[in-house]
C-alpha cells in the first residue's frame, strides 16, 4: 500500500505537468486587417538623409556639443514637412523639447507619439562609411541615428504629412513629442510632460521607442516576436571608492585598494540579485511560451514548479533573458593611479545597475553595502531612477497597437515584455496608464548591435514599413 502511494504521487505530479503543458496553447492573435499605404519612397529617403546629416550629437559635457544642428533641426522639419507645419503648431518646450498638437474630432482620449532627435557620438575612424553623410548603397542607408531614433522620427512625420495631404483628421487629439536630449537623460521629455500636465492633458495612449520585431530571442520560438514594452527598469550608477596611502609600487601593502576592489567586484558578480517575475515578464513568458517547442512549453506552463530552473539558466547565460528577471549590475569603469609605478591614493570602480520592479535605488544600494561589508569602501550613487509603472494591456489602446503591428508584420507574435533599457516615455507614466515602448522596425541581432555602435544603418525597405506602421496607427487614432 505504501509503495503504491509512493508511486502514485510522483506519477500524478508528472501528469499535472504534462496536462498543463498540453493545454498551454497559443492565445487568439490580433486582428490582421491591413490596408494599402502608397508613398514616395525616393522622397522619403532624401528627407531621411537630410535628418541624418544634422549632427545632433548630445553630450553630458555641454562644452563638447555643437548647438547649431539642434537649432537647425526645427527649421529643417518645417522645410521638409510643409503640410504638417501648416496644420499643426510647433512649440519649443524647455531647451530642446518639440511638441506638436494635431487637433482631432475629440479631445477626450488624446494620444502621444514620441521619438528623440539627438544621437550618441560616433567614432568616425571606426566606421566603414562616414556616420553623418547618409550614404545610400544597395538599398541600405548608413548613418548615426538611422536606428536610434531618427527612423521613428521620420516615420511619424512622413505618416502625418501623407495623411494631412489626404485630408485626414484623427478621431482624437494627437500629440507628437520629440526630445533633443534623451541620450543624456535630459529634461526634454520631462518638460513636455510637465507642460501637458499643466494643460490638463491625460493621454490615453503613448508610444515611444522600445521593443522591436525580433527573431531567435526566446527559446523554442521560431516565429518573429513583436515585443511591446509595458514597463521599463529603473537604473542607478554606483561608484565604489577606496582611499589608500599611495606611495611607491616597489613596497606594496598586502592588499592594495585596487586588489580589494577587484575582490568586491568578483563577490558582487558571484552573488547576483534575486530572481523576480514582474507582470511584464510573466506576460512575455505566458505569450511566447505558448509558441515554444514542447520541452520549453513544459517549463513555461509550470513556472510554479520550474522557476528555479529558469533562474539557473538565466544566471548562467546572462544577456537579455537574465535582465528580464533580476536587477543587473554591470561594472563599466575603473580608476587608479596615473603611473604604473605609483600606488593609487584613491581607487574606484563604477557600475551601472538596471533595477527590476519591486526594488528601488535605495534597496539595491543597501544590498551592495551588505555584500561589500567593509567600512573602508564607500558607495556613492548618482542618476537614480526607480522602475516605471506597468501599463494596461486590457483596453482599446493596447488592442489598437497590437492590431496595427499585426497588420504591418503579420508573421510576428505580438507580446508584452519588460524593457531593460531606459526611454523618455518613463516620464509619461506619471500622467498616463497606457505607455507603450515599441520601435516600429524588424531588427536582426546584427542591427540591434549597431545601436550606439559602429556602422549603424538600416535597409530602406524597413524605413518604408515604419512609415506604413505609423500611417495605419494614425488612421485608428
Amino acid at each position: 500500500m505504501t509503495a503504491s502511494i509512493l508511486f502514485a504521487v510522483p506519477a500524478a505530479w508528472v501528469c499535472v505537468l504534462l496536462v498543463r503543458a498540453l493545454r498551454f496553447t497559443p492565445k487568439p492573435e490580433p486582428t490582421n486587417v491591413s490596408e494599402r499605404v502608397d508613398m514616395d519612397s525616393d522622397a522619403m529617403i532624401r528627407r531621411m538623409q537630410r535628418l541624418i546629416r544634422l549632427r545632433t550629437v548630445s553630450y553630458q559635457d555641454k562644452t563638447m556639443e555643437d548647438p547649431a544642428p539642434f537649432e537647425e533641426l526645427p527649421r529643417t522639419l518645417q522645410e521638409l514637412y510643409p503640410l504638417l507645419h501648416a496644420a499643426l503648431q510647433q512649440e519649443r518646450i524647455g531647451s530642446r523639447g518639440l511638441l506638436y498638437r494635431w487637433p482631432g474630432k475629440s479631445t477626450e482620449h488624446p494620444g502621444v507619439l514620441m521619438s528623440h532627435y539627438d544621437v550618441v557620438p560616433a567614432e568616425e575612424t571606426l566606421w566603414r562609411k562616414p556616420p553623418f553623410e547618409a550614404a545610400l548603397e544597395d538599398g541600405v542607408l548608413w548613418g548615426r541615428g538611422t536606428l536610434d531614433t531618427k527612423g521613428t522620427l521620420l516615420g511619424i512625420l512622413e505618416a502625418a504629412e501623407l495623411l494631412i495631404g489626404e485630408g485626414f483628421i484623427p478621431e482624437q487629439d494627437l500629440y507628437f513629442s520629440f526630445g533633443g536630449d534623451e541620450e543624456i537623460n535630459g529634461n526634454g521629455a520631462r518638460d513636455i510632460v510637465a507642460e501637458l500636465e499643466r494643460r490638463g492633458v491625460t493621454p490615453a495612449f503613448v508610444l515611444d521607442e522600445g521593443g522591436a520585431v525580433v527573431e531567435n530571442v526566446f527559446p523554442g520560438v521560431k516565429r518573429p516576436a513583436a515585443l511591446i514594452g509595458t514597463a521599463e527598469k529603473g537604473f542607478v550608477n554606483v561608484t565604489f571608492r577606496m582611499e589608500g596611502q599611495g606611495g611607491h609600487a616597489s613596497a606594496p601593502p598586502p592588499r592594495s585598494p585596487v586588489g580589494l576592489l577587484a575582490r568586491i567586484v568578483a563577490r558582487i558578480e558571484d552573488h547576483p540579485f534575486p530572481f523576480a517575475l514582474t507582470p511584464p515578464a510573466r506576460a512575455l513568458f505566458d505569450t511566447l511560451g505558448r509558441h515554444s517547442s514542447f520541452p520549453f512549453r513544459l517549463i513555461f506552463a509550470n513556472l510554479w514548479c520550474f522557476a528555479p530552473v529558469l533562474n539557473m539558466l538565466c544566471k548562467k547565460t546572462g544577456g537579455e533573458m537574465n535582465a528580464l528577471v533580476r536587477t543587473t549590475c554591470a561594472f563599466t569603469q575603473m580608476a587608479g593611479s596615473e603611473a604604473p609605478n605609483v600606488l593609487p591614493p584613491v581607487a574606484s570602480v563604477g557600475a551601472n545597475l538596471r533595477i527590476i520592479g519591486g526594488e528601488t535605488s535605495e534597496s539595491v544600494k543597501a544590498r551592495l553595502e551588505n555584500l561589500v561589508n567593509d567600512p573602508r569602501i564607500h558607495l556613492e550613487t548618482t542618476n537614480a531612477k526607480n522602475p516605471s509603472n506597468v501599463s494596461k494591456t486590457d483596453g482599446e489602446p493596447w488592442q489598437r497597437l497590437c492590431d496595427v503591428i499585426a497588420a504591418t508584420w503579420p508573421e510576428a507574435v505580438v507580446s508584452p515584455y519588460l524593457m531593460v533599457a531606459a526611454s523618455d516615455s518613463y516620464h509619461f507614466a506619471r500622467i498616463s496608464s497606457g505607455v507603450y515602448r515599441f520601435s516600429a522596425m524588424a531588427l536582426s541581432k546584427e542591427e540591434r548591435g549597431m545601436i550606439h555602435g559602429n556602422d549603424e544603418r538600416v535597409p530602406v525597405e524597413k524605413l518604408a514599413r515604419t512609415v506604413q506602421f505609423y500611417v495605419r496607427l494614425m488612421r485608428r487614432c
